[in-house]
């Protein structure tokens, strides 16, 4: 038996194999992994690819290895602090998300909520961000303050304007606030890799240089995904609150509003964090003709030159 454990049990080419890979690795029960059981699941995949764990079935390896890539960062091997991990996103956007939609009417309540989103967002950018680059604290800092900014700015605007239209366009500005927060806050963290580029690599796995195209491209992905991964939960619910709300059903028990949006986007969350993980590759590809001129040239120059690219875009 000879496992690949530098590629997903499952084949990334196809979305469903992306989409296994990422319910397993969202999973929000790997969260009440012990420290204990994610250094033995680490040191499981060291054991087997060193030769010494022959003896574990293939089930059993590759339980460690999600477990593993669950945990710790896909470039850097280091523990990811939890709440920034993938198998926290469930979770924490559902109590996050349930409390914007629920308490959007008053100004202190959308301040706070948009705020705490934000802190919770810069938590996953920073924990999740691609390869070995660093993030230095301003960088940190001057894209969480815009990125609060600009949804506060956004959410508070927008309910300015809609106070005069049907309550349901009410109900549609916090997500309206996340998409333009992820707008700002993902490029905003990840410039440096705008500036100085993102590291390409052969399918090999040899170093080529880094692109500023391919940087653009990979963050652009990952906002993609992070606004259709709010949107499924964030524009049905309130659809369905609204439907409540007319009937009366919040008068005669007020004390359900939020846990009825909550337990509905913990149940929508559950699928659409995982599938929409999964729309794009992880392991994004590029063709080198779509880089710059003098990457170009450096690959025609190599001995057999690739003729596609591969580069971690990132989460």
């Amino acid at each position: 038996m000879s496992i690949n454990l530098d590629q997903p049990r499952w084949d990334q080419n196809s979305y469903w194999g992306r989409a296994r890979h990422f319910f397993t690795t969202t999973n929000p029960l790997n969260l009440f992994a012990t420290p204990f059981q994610l250094q033995q699941a680490k040191e499981t995949i060291d054991k087997y690819r060193s030769g010494e764990a022959s003896h574990l079935t293939e089930d059993e390896i590759w339980a460690a290895k999600h477990l593993y890539d669950s945990a710790y960062h896909p470039d850097t091997g280091e523990l990811m602090f939890p709440p920034g991990r993938m198998a926290a996103q469930v979770p924490c956007n559902m109590v996050i998300t349930g409390c914007m939609m629920t308490f959007y009417k008053t100004t202190p309540a959308v301040v706070f909520w948009q705020w705490f989103n934000q802190s919770f967002n810069a938590v996953v950018n920073y924990t999740n961000r691609s390869g070995d680059s660093p993030i230095p604290m301003s960088t940190l800092g001057s894209s969480y303050v815009a990125a609060t900014g600009g949804a506060l700015g956004t959410a508070l605007g927008l309910n300015a304007m809609v106070k005069s239209l049907p309550p349901l366009v009410g109900r549609f500005v916090p997500f309206a606030a996340v998409a333009a927060a992820n707008c700002i806050n993902i490029p905003l963290m990840r410039r440096s890799e705008l500036q100085e580029g993102i590291t390409l690599m052969t399918e090999s796995g040899e170093k080529v240089g880094k692109s500023q195209i391919a940087a653009k491209q990979g963050i652009s992905m990952v906002v993609m995904s992070r606004i259709l991964m709010a949107a499924p939960g964030m524009v049905m619910i309130p659809l369905v609150m609204n439907k409540l709300e007319m009937a009366g059903t919040f008068k005669r028990r007020p004390y359900l509003n939020a846990p009825i949006q909550i337990g509905l986007l913990g149940l929508i969350l559950t699928f659409a964090t995982p599938m929409c993980c999964a729309i794009f590759k992880q392991q994004a590809t590029i063709k080198p003709t779509a880089l710059e001129p003098e990457l170009q040239q450096k690959i025609r120059e190599m001995a057999n030159p690739p003729e596609i690219l591969v580069y971690n875009k990132g989460l």
